[in-house]
């Protein structure tokens, strides 16, 4: 099993989108947060039992009836199906704000919204972001029934975040408008790829594109230590006239903006998948020259306006159900292994994940806050002008 940082996420305290979300508040949050008959508060319930048991769980979520989320594209990692699942299985409508946002939008509206009905009651961050959030004492404790399945280097000893998902930064590219798709992050420098090359977002706010300059730093002579080197590549890239400040979206892609992108092998997978109706042929490579892979991690606010749904939310995502959702979006789930051992594993979506050979590493919480601190000093000077 592999494990692996998440989505558009932010290098601040822990890695704001260019237009900052509209956090303001339009109501405050219920007076009496969710109790069961008997007089159990969900806000504090660390697990299930805490409350009763699933189905004390369940009524107690479906009384709220509603789940507020941010900055879940539908398709990122198949999210669409796992939000649409949710919905399906409990009743419970699910709101979804600003689903491009950021790791760190995520955190600025849980701070900005404290106390009102609009705050996000469950994050999906970036895991130096959980890390981070976690830090700042903004995250609830809860154990999830499959809480002692997940290995202990991808959770919080305290439960107050652990990882969903993860994968490898990866090239995909357009084979239609590009003669010869890269593969390496030697490949990205060769002149023929002129202003082709892209990152999901910009490294001190996304958690694909700081992956994408972690990864070519390996692929440089750095290490999980020394960023620099993947700061300097693309400098190099810029200098060169290869890179593109153009953010790479679905429809970037689509339109031929960003012909060349770097980003986690699931959303690029996907695309391929998802634009073969559209005549678009995208090929994806996981770079054998720089393979850096990490996990995106949830957590609950520790003040949702809807204590409950957050907790059945997370007890769905570590449900098999939810677990093999993630699998079928090319994403791999945190609890791979012990579906695999358990037989609950969906091998057909297992045999599908971009090939990767060799044993991952991932750099530890100190590392990854040293590299956040080079991105956040040094990416505007390394692409400017």
């Amino acid at each position: 099993m592999t494990v692996f940082l998440p989505r558009t996420a932010v290098l601040t305290g822990g890695l704001a989108v260019a237009a900052a979300l509209a956090l303001s508040a339009c109501g405050a949050a219920p007076d009496n947060a969710s109790t069961t008959a008997d007089g159990k508060n969900a806000a504090t319930a660390t697990s299930a039992a805490d409350l009763g048991g699933m189905d004390a769980l369940v009524k107690a979520a479906k009384k709220e009836g509603t789940l507020h989320i941010i900055a879940v594209p539908r398709d990122w990692a198949n999210y669409g199906a796992i939000v649409d699942g949710f919905q399906k299985k409990y009743g419970i409508k699910i709101e979804d704000e600003s689903p491009d946002g950021s790791s760190q939008d995520e955190i600025n509206a849980v701070t900005s919204r404290k106390g009102q009905d609009r705050a996000p009651d469950v994050l999906d961050l970036g895991s130096s972001f959980a890390l981070s959030a976690a830090q700042q004492g903004l995250l609830a404790p809860y154990k999830v029934a499959s809480y002692g399945d997940i290995p202990a280097a991808q959770k919080d000893a305290q439960a107050r975040w652990y990882n969903d998902y993860g994968g490898y930064i990866s090239i995909g590219c357009d084979a239609k408008r590009v003669k010869n798709c890269p593969t390496t992050f030697k490949d990205l420098l060769k002149p023929e790829y002129k202003g082709q090359v892209a990152l999901n977002g910009n490294p001190t706010k996304s958690g694909s594109a700081f992956g994408g300059v972690y990864a070519a730093a390996l692929a440089n002579g750095g290490s999980f230590d020394d960023i620099q080197p993947g700061l300097d590549f693309f400098g190099k890239l810029k200098k060169n006239g290869n890179y593109t400040p153009v953010e790479s979206t679905p429809a970037t892609v689509e339109k031929g903006e960003t012909p060349i992108s770097i980003d986690w092998d699931y959303l690029n997978a996907g695309y391929a998948d998802e634009f073969k109706s559209k005549g678009v042929d995208w090929k994806v490579a996981v770079p054998t020259d720089g393979q850096f892979s990490q996990y995106y991690s949830q957590a609950i606010n520790k003040d949702a306006p809807h204590p409950a749904a957050a907790r059945l939310w997370q007890e769905y995502l570590y449900s098999a159900e939810g677990q093999n959702l993630w699998l079928k979006g090319y994403a791999r789930p945190a609890l791979m292994t012990s579906l695999d051992k358990a037989g609950t594993l969906d091998k057909t979506a297992a045999a599908k994940l971009p090939k990767v050979s060799g044993t991952p590493a991932f750099p530890t919480e100190a590392q990854q806050s040293k590299a956040k601190t080079v991105i956040a000093q040094g990416w505007s000077k390394a692409v400017a002008g």
